[in-house]
C-alpha cells in the first residue's frame, strides 16, 4: 500500500493561482494598483470585498482600497485574509475552491504598500468583473434554479437572549427515488444571515442496507445531507457520484440562532438539484462526522489557561475516496489534522489546518486529481487542538473550564467529510490505473512529510 500512499502524496503539490504580473517581472519597476494589484483583488478578494457583499469595505476601485493599504498588507502577510487556514507545507494542496494567495501574490501586495500604494495608470485597470446576484441561488449560474426547494418552519429570534437550536421536521414531497447531484442551503433573508450560526439538514429515511458502523449515522437513517455555515453554502458531487433521496424522507433541521440586538424572524431553505430521471450515478457519497474525540459528542476536557489536544480514530469498512475536509470547532479551536493510517502502518497526513478561525467554517474541497483514494481498513485519524489561553483573541474567558456542547461558548472537535465508498473491484481498478504514477511518486521525495 505504500505505493498507493506515495501516489496520494505526489498529488499534493501546491498549484499557485496565476497572477497578471510575476514578482520577477517587477524588478526595477514600480508596483501599481491598476496593473499589478487590482487583478489579484479581483480574482481573490472582491467576491466579498465589494458593495453589497459581506465584507466591511470594498476593494474594487483605487479610491476605495487606498485607505486600507497598511491593514491589507498586515492581513495578507499573516495569511488571515483571504480566509484559507491550511498549512501550505503539508498534505494535499490542490483544491477546487482555493482562494488563498500565493507567496508571489503576497509579495506583490506588500511591495505595493511599501512603495506608497501608487495608483498607476487607470488605463491599466482590468475590466470590471460581473458578479452573480447572490440574493438568489448561487448554483443557479451552473445548474439553473433548484429542482426542489424545501423550507423549514420560520422562527422568531428575540433581540436579546440565549442561543437557540430550532429543530423542526419538514417532509420531502417525493413519490419516487431521486439521485441528487448538488445541494445548497441558505438563510431566507439577509437579516437571517445575521442571526444564523449554522444550519444542519439531516436526511431522515429508512436505510435498510446502511453499514452499521461508526461511519454511518446509525439507526438506519441516511445521516446529514448538508451543513450551512459562513464559508460553506453548497455541495456539488463529483461526476457519477451523488446522494439518494427516497419516498417518505424528511429533513430534520437544526438552526443555531443567536441574538443580535433586534428581533428577526427567518427560516432556512434547501435547494436540491437532481440528476435527470433514469440517470443513476455509480457512487453514493455520505457526509460523515469524523470526531477528534473518543466519541461523537466528546468528551472534551479543556482546562483553564491551557492548550489541549484530543484525537479520534475511524476505520474505513470499505475502500473510499474522501472528497473534502471541513474542520468544525468553536471559539477556542486552534488547529485540526486529518491523517490516513494505511493497513500496512504507513501514515500520511491528508490535511492540516494550523490556524483555525471560528468565523470561517471553510470547506476544503479536494481537486478531482488530488482527492485521496484509500483502501479498506484505513484508519482516519483526526487530531484537534484548542487554545484556552489569553493568547487566543477569540477566547471569551481563559479562566473557564470548557467541555463539549452546542453553545458557541462550549466546544466541539470534528471534521465533516464527504466519503464516497468504492467496491473492491473499483478500488483495484483504480490502483492498476495509477500504478505507474505511484511508482514514480514513491521514487521521489515525500512532499507531505512533517518534522
Amino acid at each position: 500500500m505504500k505505493n498507493v500512499c506515495a501516489f496520494l502524496c505526489g498529488l499534493g503539490v501546491f498549484a499557485a493561482w496565476p497572477c497578471t504580473t510575476s514578482a520577477a517581472e517587477l524588478t526595477g519597476k514600480t508596483v501599481t494598483f491598476a496593473k499589478d494589484v487590482a487583478p489579484i483583488f479581483q480574482e481573490k478578494c472582491q467576491d466579498c470585498h465589494r458593495k453589497g457583499s459581506m465584507a466591511p469595505m470594498s476593494l474594487v476601485t483605487y479610491e476605495e482600497t487606498r485607505p486600507w493599504a497598511k491593514a491589507i498588507k498586515q492581513r495578507v502577510m499573516t495569511r488571515s485574509m483571504p480566509p484559507w487556514h491550511l498549512d501550505k507545507t503539508v498534505g494535499i494542496q490542490k483544491f477546487q475552491n482555493d482562494i488563498s494567495l500565493s507567496d508571489e501574490q503576497i509579495a506583490i501586495i506588500a511591495r505595493w504598500v511599501d512603495e506608497g500604494a501608487p495608483q498607476g495608470d487607470p488605463k491599466d485597470m482590468p475590466p470590471p468583473k460581473q458578479w452573480p446576484d447572490y440574493s438568489g441561488w448561487q448554483l443557479a449560474k451552473q445548474f439553473g434554479q433548484p429542482d426542489l426547494v424545501i423550507k423549514s418552519e420560520p422562527y422568531t429570534m428575540p433581540a436579546h437572549g440565549q442561543d437557540v437550536w430550532f429543530k423542526p421536521i419538514t417532509p420531502i414531497p417525493l413519490t419516487e427515488a431521486r439521485w441528487v447531484r448538488a445541494v445548497e442551503i441558505r438563510p431566507a433573508s439577509p437579516a437571517g444571515r445575521r442571526i444564523t450560526h449554522h444550519v444542519l439538514a439531516r436526511l431522515l429515511q429508512t436505510e435498510p442496507d446502511a453499514p452499521a458502523d461508526d461511519l454511518s449515522s446509525g439507526g438506519g437513517d441516511a445521516g446529514l445531507l448538508m451543513e450551512w455555515a459562513i464559508g460553506k453554502n453548497y455541495d456539488i458531487y463529483r461526476p457519477n457520484t451523488g446522494k439518494l433521496l427516497l419516498p417518505g424522507s424528511r429533513i430534520w433541521w437544526e438552526m443555531h440562532y443567536h441574538a443580535v440586538g433586534e428581533e428577526i424572524r427567518d427560516h432556512a431553505e434547501l435547494g436540491i438539484y437532481f440528476y435527470p430521471k433514469g440517470q443513476e450515478p455509480k457512487y453514493r457519497t455520505h457526509l460523515t462526522l469524523f470526531a477528534a474525540t473518543p466519541n461523537t459528542n466528546g468528551p472534551l476536557d479543556i482546562r483553564p489557561n491551557s492548550i489541549s489536544e484530543t484525537e479520534g480514530f475511524h476505520v474505513l469498512k470499505q475502500a473510499a475516496r474522501l472528497e473534502n475536509f471541513q474542520p468544525h470547532m468553536h471559539l477556542r479551536g486552534k488547529a485540526m489534522e486529518m491523517e490516513a493510517i494505511l493497513p500496512d502502518g504507513t501514515r500520511e497526513i491528508l490535511s492540516y489546518v494550523d490556524h483555525f478561525n471560528f468565523n470561517w467554517m471553510i470547506n476544503y474541497i479536494y481537486a478531482d486529481d488530488a482527492a485521496p483514494v484509500l483502501p479498506k481498513g484505513t484508519i482516519i485519524h483526526v487530531r484537534a487542538w484548542h487554545d484556552n489561553t489569553a493568547a487566543n483573541p477569540n477566547n471569551p474567558d481563559p479562566d473557564q473550564w470548557v467541555g463539549w456542547g452546542d453553545r458557541t461558548i462550549d466546544e466541539m472537535a470534528h471534521a465533516w467529510v464527504n466519503v464516497t465508498y468504492l467496491s473492491d473491484e473499483d478500488y483495484q481498478a483504480w490502483v492498476a490505473k495509477h500504478k505507474q504514477t505511484q511508482q514514480a511518486s514513491a521514487a521521489g521525495p515525500n512532499p507531505t512529510a512533517r518534522n
